[in-house]
């Protein structure tokens, strides 16, 4: 985890890169957890299907095509059984938002509607406050930049916004102005009270060496950038003359980070859609929205991250890629669609004839017609077939052939039998080829694959068989030892008093459970057995191997009838592999009193083994 986190004065405390601490009560983070249902917040950022009395879904965290990613609402954690990652509603938060554990908090009290006390005078309320102050110069500043859009001075910004036909009330929808010259806005925002501080940490005013303060953006069109909820961020400036950089946008700050939002988004999520069309620019956003296409945000940036494909996700069943049609363009739906593909997102891709992009689409041939467009969306299959056919010269034959053999390893990539189908027809029909030599290069392809994955399948199991076969008593201790930590993890003080007296947690021969155990018998002793609260103070390794450990009950149906047998195997356990090493180290032909110990060891071992059965 990112914080260090320990327990003073019956306060959670965490340790910040500063040095400082944070704290909020044990009582109001039992509070924020206990009243945000796992399901219920996992389920926000991805599909989930319940099977058993747990729910499963693709894994957010890494690309997979079959649901791996268990989510248990009885235990209330995650565990993903292909790449391991796990842990509880607040690790959850931190690891899909990128965050803390302080604002994991915070977003899921706001999402239960919970009022959080203050923090305590620490770097971690400092960094709160001037948050706080950040969000009030932004706003403060697109108020300014908006007003001054409509005074003498801002001439050539009004002649640009006449000539891109944008309302009144588009303006004032998306708060769209004009940033003037030198230090203006510096200027305003002093005379406003803000400090020095708050101003330069929003990235709207620099200082140079002389220590001056100098406007970021001048004589540029600006656009405020706002996230889910409204609140302005950060700032999008546009030249409206020959200069260089065409664009200039806010850096990253405590508010800021532009992988994570998504221009308009705040605007479009009001609209009951449940598609939504991810476009370039600002403009693109705002010339669509005006006329009428509302389900319309911007990627800000061309890079699409994980983190705003979550975002897409949570407010879409279906996204339509739309960015330009230049090479730039092209390239970057290319990106985009590897992030959103992977995140079982439905994905179409937008094709326009006659425009550059769909602010130009749209104002020279209309709303239907861009409508009709937006319907018309291909697959990404099929979209990565134009882009190979325009790569090749299908008159040649060489390049028919590669064409063809390209289509199929496309083609071999589509599980569902049906949907193959359907595409083989299609392509068979626009490119005259044959159904029959598509199939054969399919099937070609698809057993190649099937075969290469039997010999990898295989392969591992021959390399699992022979570490099993070298350590098959290590391993059964350590599984021995996974189910004393699953008695453990169900929080019951007695069974773990029964586990105390029989089990020293330092002679664990796995480093990860010892560990963790240890850290168990440390919360047990002084009274701590919430489960979920001990989860949050194991880093990210422990926490995935007790979520793995959590979800599998190990076929124990009553623990405490089981406590006894699982501690007796344990020893026994613990006995045959002490066994093993000293066979091991006798075999390497010891002298002397190191062999004497040994044997007089080995021979107390095997006693206490047959004295157990």
């Amino acid at each position: 985890m990112s914080n260090n986190i320990f327990m003073r004065e019956n306060k959670w405390v965490f340790w910040g890169k500063w040095g400082k601490m944070a704290r909020y009560s044990e009582e109001i983070i039992d509070e924020v957890r206990q009243s945000n249902d796992i399901v219920d917040v996992i389920s926000q950022y991805m599909y989930l299907k319940r099977s058993g009395r747990n729910y499963f879904g693709l894994c957010p965290f890494h690309n997979e095509k079959s649901p791996s990613f268990s989510v248990s609402p009885d235990k209330q954690i995650f565990h993903c059984f292909g790449c391991g990652v796990g842990g509880n509603v607040i690790s959850f938060i931190m690891k899909i938002e990128g965050c803390g554990f302080v604002e994991a908090i915070q977003i899921l009290a706001e999402k239960a509607n919970i009022q959080l006390p203050t923090l305590e005078n620490n770097v971690d309320s400092q960094r709160e406050e001037l948050k706080a102050k950040v969000y009030k110069v932004n706003e403060f500043t697109a108020d300014f930049y908006h007003k001054n859009l409509y005074t003498p001075n801002a001439k050539i910004g009004q002649e640009y916004v006449k000539k891109r036909m944008l309302t009144n009330d588009t303006l004032e929808n998306y708060k769209i102005g004009f940033s003037g010259r030198f230090n203006e806005l510096y200027m305003a925002l002093k005379h406003n009270g803000f400090g020095d501080q708050e101003i330069l940490e929003s990235g709207l005013v620099n200082r140079n060496d002389n220590g001056q303060y100098i406007d970021r953006y001048r004589n540029r069109l600006m656009f405020p950038i706002c996230d889910v909820r409204g609140r302005v961020i950060a700032f999008g400036g546009r030249v409206l003359d020959d200069s260089k950089p065409k664009y200039i946008n806010s850096p990253e700050n405590v508010i800021y980070s532009k992988g994570r939002h998504l221009f308009g988004l705040n605007v479009a999520k009001k609209y009951d859609t449940k598609q939504l069309l991810i476009v370039e620019g600002y403009m693109d956003v705002i010339s669509l929205h005006q006329r009428g296409v509302k389900n319309v945000v911007g990627a800000l940036g061309t890079a699409l991250t994980q983190q705003q494909g979550f975002l897409l996700r949570k407010n879409a069943e279906q996204v339509i890629l739309s960015f330009d049609s230049d090479e730039a363009g092209q390239t970057a739906k290319l990106r985009a669609i590897d992030v959103l593909q992977s995140m079982g997102l439905d994905l179409r891709v937008l094709q326009m004839e006659g425009a550059k992009d769909p602010d130009e689409y749209i104002i020279k041939y209309g709303n239907a017609r861009f409508k009709n467009v937006v319907d018309r969306a291909i697959s990404v299959l099929e979209f990565k077939i134009k882009i190979l056919k325009n790569k090749l010269n299908l008159d040649n034959i060489n390049d028919k052939i590669k064409f063809l053999n390209e289509i199929a390893k496309l083609l071999s990539n589509i599980d569902n039998t049906m949907e193959r189908e359907i595409y083989i027809e299609k392509i068979s029909d626009t490119y005259q080829i044959s159904k029959e030599a598509i199939y054969a290069e399919v099937n070609k392809l698809s057993y190649a694959k099937n075969q290469s994955e039997k010999i990898l399948d295989k392969k591992k199991t021959v390399v699992v068989h022979r570490k099993q076969e070298l350590s098959q008593v290590s391993q059964t201790l350590r599984k021995r030892e996974n189910m004393i930590l699953s008695i453990l993890l169900t929080g019951n003080m007695d069974l773990y008093q029964v586990i105390k007296i029989n089990v020293n947690c330092d002679e664990f021969k796995d480093e990860l459970n010892k560990k963790i155990a240890k850290k168990l018998y440390e919360e047990f002793e002084k009274g701590n057995s919430n489960i979920n609260a001990i989860l949050d103070k194991m880093d990210d390794e422990e926490q995935s191997h007790i979520t793995e450990i959590m979800a599998d009950d190990y076929g124990i149906d009553d623990m405490e009838k089981a406590i006894d047998d699982i501690i007796q195997s344990y020893q026994r356990d613990k006995l045959n592999d002490r066994k093993m090493q000293i066979l091991t180290l006798l075999d390497e032909q010891l002298e002397g009193n190191e062999k004497k110990n040994l044997e007089s060891e080995l021979i107390g071992i095997v006693n206490q083994l047959a004295k157990m059965k």
